[in-house]
């Protein structure tokens, strides 16, 4: 139904003078599932990315940014796993988001997988943090997709920007 890009965030340019976002390039869009396989065949995995890495995975149109009108009002679900584990988590991500297999698809932006020192973690990018029908239903079905049995939280951008360390979930399942 949606083509989608993936995106990079290279670690290697990111500094405090650098604008946040300016390190965020597109890759490709694909919109089959063949260009989706022949792309992410032939790219790295999370576990192998360097630490400060970010792979994104947008619908086309919209970028991985909290300041894109679409993503704007939303927020996002957040898995945290230890350092390697999230190649499983990531591609499971990937293929729920492309098959369309969620029932509020349309309130999804996209899905981000980063590497950090000490964990690594993946995350589903909505648009209406206000939607707790949608935002309680995507992250129920992520779990289940997953089969992640830990809970997880729903921060909306709104808090998140106020500050990463004190957002609070809204929403919890």
């Amino acid at each position: 139904e949606n083509a989608w890009t993936f995106w990079f965030d290279n670690p290697q340019g990111k500094s405090r003078a650098v604008a946040w976002g300016s390190t965020i390039h597109p890759i490709h869009t694909f919109s089959t599932v063949e260009d989706f396989w022949s792309l992410y065949n032939n790219i790295h995995h999370p576990s192998k990315l360097n630490v400060g890495a970010d792979f994104h995975c947008f619908k086309d149109k919209i970028e991985p940014k909290w300041e894109d009108p679409i993503c704007a009002n939303g927020g996002k679900w957040t898995i945290s796993c230890g350092k390697g584990k999230s190649d499983t988590f990531w591609l499971h991500t990937l293929l729920a988001l492309i098959g369309e297999q969620f029932d509020f698809g349309d309130e999804i932006c996209g899905a981000v997988v980063s590497v950090r020192k000490n964990q690594e973690r993946v995350a589903i990018w909505t648009k209406n943090a206000a939607n707790e029908t949608a935002q309680i239903s995507i992250g129920k079905q992520w779990k289940e997709f997953l089969d992640y049995k830990d809970s997880i939280g729903f921060v909306d951008h709104e808090d998140a920007k106020r500050s990463d360390k004190s957002a609070k979930n809204r929403y919890t399942v």
